[in-house]
């Protein structure tokens, strides 16, 4: 993986929080970085480089249920801090696709990355994956973009999926079932707040495997299970 990210996270600890600070390319971000970089290939390797850079993009196809169609052909993602979107652009990159990113006002922590990478679906089903690591690529680009894991460490631990498609949560739990991570039911927290608000948790006896199987590219949501799991 390209190294161009220019700046990353230094973890700060204080009593019950993980907190960041925008300071240089240590901690979190280096190793998420050499987590990526793995599907950086040498080029002799021309037989391999394929199936990994479709890890890449099955990542992104599900990291894509945080993101917005905007001006037909652009694809939008939005977010509170940048770090997470210089992941995104650096993927981006791999894959020979262009993005841009910049600052929602002067006084907003808000990010905004744009690209017109072609590949990307929002109608992509994930059950044509056909290799468990593009399964756990896309699954792992979905809860970076809607999953969710306190982060008060004093909190108890849980791990969460949302999404308005209840079909598309269907998908994800049976995805889940084939990696032997085991969920909760799928359920409505509030009809009256929003009828087609969908979730489900992963069981506390799998929490352990998520961390470690399916990971996250996201750096808050990393130090957390590094910090939660131990991992």
């Amino acid at each position: 993986m390209k190294n161009k990210i220019g700046y990353m996270l230094e973890i700060l600890r204080i009593p019950g929080y993980l907190m960041y600070n925008q300071v240089t390319m240590l901690g979190v971000m280096q190793k998420i970085s050499r987590e990526v970089s793995a599907n950086a290939l040498d080029p002799s390797e021309t037989t391999r480089r394929s199936p990994r850079l479709e890890e890449v993009k099955a990542y992104l196809q599900g990291a894509l249920h945080d993101a917005s169609r905007n001006k037909r052909t652009r694809v939008r993602f939005v977010q509170k801090g940048s770090e997470w979107l210089e992941i995104l652009k650096n993927l981006l990159e791999e894959l020979s696709h262009k993005s841009w990113m910049y600052r929602e006002g002067k006084d907003r922590d808000v990010y905004a990355l744009e690209t017109t990478a072609d590949f990307l679906d929002f109608n992509f089903d994930p059950t044509q994956l056909k290799r468990i690591e593009e399964k756990i690529a896309y699954i792992r680009g979905f809860f970076d973009a809607e999953g969710g894991i306190p982060r008060n460490l004093h909190s108890k631990f849980y791990i969460q999926l949302v999404q308005k498609d209840q079909e598309k949560i269907k998908k994800l739990q049976a995805m889940l079932s084939t990696l032997n991570i085991s969920t909760g039911v799928i359920h409505n927290p509030s009809e009256k707040v929003d009828p087609d608000y969908w979730r489900i948790f992963v069981s506390t006896k799998s929490h352990r495997l998520f961390a470690q199987t399916i990971s996250s590219w996201h750096p808050c949501k990393h130090a957390i299970f590094q910090e939660r799991m131990m991992i």
